[in-house]
């Protein structure tokens, strides 16, 4: 196969290994202490868990992403990524310890909350250095094939490792601590391991000047609103309601990863094990269908242009979510995932597609930042939404009516758009 030989290549370089050893390890710590945050706050048999609190740790996860993310390179051109590495995940390794400790001393839930923040804002830098770090351990020549790889293999850490976590959670300890410890002995691992690559191995290059960290920060702003304005030009209009309806898709998924996560932990299992067993169940069911995206979007987007085939994904998930949803059992639930898998995945990739070839190149990478600061603000939103709309067992036909509703608008907006746009050339 293409990409194993890739891989195979790729590994002949040393910086290259040591530094995916890095990733590696750092995102599979990333999996299990999301696995064990989303155990002690959804599954915790001493806990009576509320939508609410299900919302307030999404914001955890994904707010320091979306607030952090645009600004964080401003830092990573000053700071020895190395040393990023070195100290971003010992500190991970201090704070997710200090996470264990507090789940086992029935602290408030804010100081709990507090303290997983400062992991998850952290991981942003480790992220975005190890984006930065790559063309320093590789050739020109095999660059553009090292970042298609070593993402990937990221995220496959980040999903074994909650697998571990699982497995951990449910067959070794009765407690989420033990899970949060055992993220923390990897992110110590991999601290350790970036000790094998030179600190000026990574870069920045000291020659280089850069402005004052406030000036900096201060361009960073504008160049995100220099973006907003490049998206908003005319010509851009397909890109511009392509991100619309990828946000609003992005608002419904949240909306029911919420009820997911109820009625696995209260309507559809009797103790909270069974419902993290059927929660690990759906979440791969759900993969599976971002899966099939990935290998039916590029033919089904070739044929109808990748707007027609959002607006396809979108009104499949409108018909298909009410019906698979509203009876709130486990066999239609598990199906429903597939498909709202499939439709969010591949409503994704035609995005992504129509933003990177209609944007100048110029724009592209702050606009992507746009793009991310969206999806995650858009889908902590819909968790605050769920929790002010879900009742204690998550079974809540309003709030699955509602969502097909949004579904809908955005299929036949998508439509309307492209005929219209046919119909002016």
């Amino acid at each position: 196969m293409a990409v194993v030989r890739d891989l195979r290549i790729l590994l002949r370089f040393q910086g290259f290994r040591r530094l995916l050893a890095v990733r590696l390890l750092s995102q599979g710590a990333d999996g299990v202490y999301q696995v064990a945050l989303a155990a002690y706050v959804v599954f915790s048999p001493e806990k009576q868990t509320s939508a609410g609190a299900i919302a307030s740790a999404m914001a955890v996860l994904l707010l320091p992403y979306s607030l952090i993310g645009p600004f964080a390179g401003v830092l990573l051109d000053r700071w020895r990524r190395r040393q990023v590495f070195l100290y971003g995940n010992l500190l991970r390794a201090l704070l997710a310890a200090g996470t264990g400790v507090l789940m086992l001393s029935h602290v408030p839930d804010w100081l709990f909350y507090v303290s997983a923040l400062c992991v998850t804002a952290v991981n942003r830098f480790v992220l975005a250095g190890l984006s930065a770090a790559l063309p320093r351990v590789v050739d020109d020549e095999r660059l553009v094939v090292a970042n298609s790889l070593s993402p990937t293999a990221g995220t496959l850490a980040a999903t074994l490792g909650g697998g571990l976590a699982f497995l951990v959670r449910l067959l070794v300890a009765d407690t989420a601590a033990a899970v949060v410890l055992l993220g923390a002995a990897l992110y110590l691992c991999a601290a350790l391991t970036s000790l094998r690559m030179a600190p000026e191995l990574l870069g920045p290059d000291r020659a280089l000047s850069h402005p004052r960290l406030a000036t900096a920060l201060a361009g960073t702003a504008r160049d995100l609103t220099a973006a907003v304005r490049h998206l908003a030009a005319p010509q851009r209009r397909e890109a511009l309601w392509a991100l619309g309806a990828m946000t609003l898709m992005r608002f419904c998924y949240g909306a029911l990863t919420v009820l997911l996560l109820m009625l696995c932990r209260y309507a559809l299992s009797s103790t909270p094990d069974d419902g993290l067993r059927l929660l690990g169940l759906a979440l791969g069911v759900s993969g599976a269908g971002f899966f099939v995206a990935a290998v039916v979007t590029p033919w089904a987007a070739g044929r109808l242009g990748p707007g027609r085939w959002i607006a396809v994904c979108a009104a499949g998930a409108a018909l298909l979510e009410p019906a698979l949803g509203l009876p709130f059992a486990t066999a239609p639930m598990l199906a429903a995932a597939f498909v709202l898998g499939l439709t969010t995945q591949g409503a994704k990739i035609a995005t992504d597609t129509i933003v990177q070839s209609s944007v100048d190149d110029a724009f592209r990478g702050r606009i992507f930042s746009v793009y991310d600061v969206l999806f995650n603000i858009a889908f902590v939103g819909a968790a605050a939404m769920a929790a002010l709309m879900l009742p204690p067992d998550g079974r809540s036909a309003v709030l699955v009516i509602t969502v097909a509703l949004v579904y809908g608008v955005v299929a036949a907006t998508m439509a309307q758009f492209e005929r219209r746009e046919v119909s002016h050339h």
